[in-house]
């Protein structure tokens, strides 16, 4: 039986990824060590480890997160975006829009070439209506 999943982002520079998730995208710590950071909002749980501890197989040392899209889905997702801190480290990527297959969403870029997706469910449209299962 699974009783929890969640992401483990590696970063190169723990401490300042904690502060951006924290000070931009209202996560709290849970556990703080220099190499390990857990974090939760709302229920939701994230953390970041430094690729060098010796917990990482030696052959994947070393990596940071690098390629890594994270979707965190929200109740109003323009509110989440005019709520966004006045802090240097925010870098909207992608404008906030509508998308016809079915989200508003924008996305930031985050420490270590992580993107996080901020995303509203929003109902499809278009091509897009039939392709949507369930």
């Amino acid at each position: 039986m699974i009783t929890s999943s969640y992401p483990v982002l590696m970063s190169r520079d723990v401490a300042t990824t904690r502060e951006y998730y924290e000070q931009v995208l209202g996560f709290a710590a849970t556990f703080v060590s220099e190499w390990y950071v857990s974090l939760a909002r709302e229920g939701h749980e994230l953390a970041i480890l430094h690729p060098d501890h010796e917990t990482i197989p030696e052959a994947f040392r070393g990596r940071p997160a690098e390629g890594v899209l994270v979707n965190l889905e929200v109740d109003d997702v323009d509110a989440f975006h005019a709520a966004l801190p006045d802090h240097p480290s925010v870098d909207v990527v992608l404008p906030l829009r509508t998308e016809d297959f079915g989200q508003r969403h924008f996305i930031l870029a985050a420490p270590d070439g992580v993107l996080v997706d901020v995303i509203t469910p929003i109902p499809p449209s278009g091509e897009y209506v039939h392709q949507h299962v369930g």
